[in-house]
């Protein structure tokens, strides 16, 4: 286990209308955490150090190593000089399987995309999540940014971190994880799901940076129907979406809101035609 700390005092000069003063700030860590297999680094990723076996479960399903939690064998969190090291081991089936799809990399790169051999790869056919029967209405969307706004305590103390979460209907965000990077936050999201056994179908996945085709990627691996941004989407993210028959909502400001893909699911309440 490691406990370094997620956040850390700093000095600065704050220069404002009334004047210039020394001051502190809070600002957030930020450390490399290597995901390692079988004693082998697949990916070191810049990242916030806490929730790292939340991080290390919801990278291995998120990038499809694994199916579920059950082809763990173990997970554990070494603290080393440079920084963080998760030590994962799989089930022989599932480690059988993912030598067989590490001996065909390239190499792993330190970004969303990580152990991508080909453009092909990276273009992977995303999860079908048509099926679930989940609507929502305009006040669940509303609801669901204001609530995860509020359970965000590194981004209350520094104002630098993402978050995600997952909303339910009827219960509100069930729960949330904060990283300074957006796709960190998701798979960590995606780990604390899958081991409270909250299923992907029941809820929304609900983010504070822009959704870009990774963040689609991982949403559908988690089997959600929904991804709910504050910021805008790219163009691919919107044909990921709409190829997976997910309902992609962004740019949430207030009651405001704009519904890119599959916007049936979405109670908009009364009609209202827009130029």
């Amino acid at each position: 286990m490691s406990d370094r700390p997620a956040i850390t005092q700093t000095s600065r000069l704050a220069r404002r209308a009334s004047g210039t003063s020394a001051a502190n700030r809070m600002v957030p860590e930020e450390t490399p955490v290597a995901l390692s297999y079988g004693g082998t680094t697949h990916a070191v990723m810049m990242a916030s150090p806490a929730d790292f076996e939340d991080f290390a479960l919801g990278f291995s399903l998120t990038e499809g190593i694994i199916g579920s939690v059950e082809e763990i064998e173990s997970i554990e969190v070494l603290d080393v000089e440079a920084g963080i090291d998760i030590q994962i081991r799989l089930k022989d089936k599932a480690n059988k399987r993912f030598e067989q799809r590490r001996r065909r990399l390239a190499g792993p790169v330190g970004c969303g995309l990580c152990g991508i051999e080909s453009i092909e790869e990276a273009m992977r056919s995303v999860c079908d999540v048509h099926r679930p029967v989940l609507g929502l209405a305009a006040e669940d969307i509303v609801q669901a940014v204001k609530m995860l706004s509020k359970m965000q305590p590194l981004h209350a103390e520094t104002g630098a971190v993402h978050a995600a979460g997952f909303y339910v209907p009827g219960k509100g965000v069930v729960a949330a994880r904060e990283d300074v990077g957006r796709h960190n936050a998701l798979d960590k999201l995606a780990g604390a799901l899958d081991r409270a056994g909250i299923a992907g179908g029941s809820g929304a996945v609900v983010v504070t940076s822009r959704v870009s085709v990774e963040m689609v990627q991982k949403t559908a691996a988690i089997g959600a129907p929904f991804i709910i941004a504050v910021s805008a989407p790219t163009a691919l993210a919107i044909r990921t979406a709409e190829q997976a028959g997910m309902t992609l909502v962004a740019l949430v400001r207030g009651d405001d809101f704009d519904i890119f893909t599959h916007p049936d699911r979405v109670n908009t309440g009364a009609a209202k035609n827009v130029a």
